[in-house]
């Protein structure tokens, strides 16, 4: 595992997309591979001894598989001084933790792949109601985010005046907001950060229908 750092992921991933804005931010070089959640390429043995949780992303990289988006995240802040993905005071890391973890703990279980293909099994559901659950935990999980950045440490982007973790979990969100026509409009806060981010190449880069479109 050691040399040039491997990402396996999935191109629609959240997860995926938080570490593809953080590896690209570092400037860091990384070979892609593709784990394929349609066609459940992640439940397969080859990917279940990167990962025994059967999740994407996990990173090979300094001798080591991780997995876990944020923890790979902060690995990358602890092992590249001035990384600033997460704040040097302890009150301010624990907001941006707060935020991150209101995202990738909170929303993105909920409308997870796995999670809503056995809902809508369990209760008989198709496309609609597919649809409007996004819709539903989307809408309410961001309209509770752009309340907590009702703060004085909110800057240009959601912590503070550089990219942070936060950052890196709101964006995919804000995507599949989108993705899924989730009401978010009236949601100056995210969406003035979101763009923000989105202009920036690190992001850009990372965009899942750019990924797709570059592989």
């Amino acid at each position: 595992m050691a040399g040039k750092a491997i990402l396996y992921d999935y191109w629609r991933s959240s997860a995926s997309y938080r570490v593809r804005i953080a590896l690209n931010l570092l400037g860091l070089a990384y070979e892609t591979v593709s784990v394929d959640l349609l066609k459940h390429e992640h439940k397969g043995i080859d990917h279940l001894i990167r990962n025994p949780q059967g999740l994407v992303p996990a990173l090979a990289i300094d001798g080591h598989m991780l997995t876990q988006s944020l923890a790979i995240i902060e690995y990358l802040d602890e092992t590249h001084p001035g990384a600033g993905f997460l704040p040097a005071d302890p009150v301010g890391r624990q907001r941006v933790r707060a935020l991150s973890y209101a995202i990738a703990m909170e929303i993105h279980p909920v409308c997870n792949l796995g999670v809503i293909s056995h809902v809508m099994q369990l209760t008989g559901g198709g496309d609609e109601s597919r649809e409007l659950w996004m819709r539903k935990f989307i809408a309410e999980g961001l309209t509770a985010v752009e309340t907590l950045l009702d703060h004085p440490d909110t800057g240009k982007f959601c912590h503070g005046d550089a990219p942070c973790i936060a950052d890196f979990c709101l964006v995919p969100q804000v995507y599949n907001a989108r993705r899924w026509g989730a009401d978010i409009d009236h949601l100056s806060r995210v969406n003035t950060i979101v763009e923000r981010c989105e202009a920036m190449e690190a992001f850009a880069a990372a965009q899942p229908d750019r990924v797709k479109r570059e592989a």
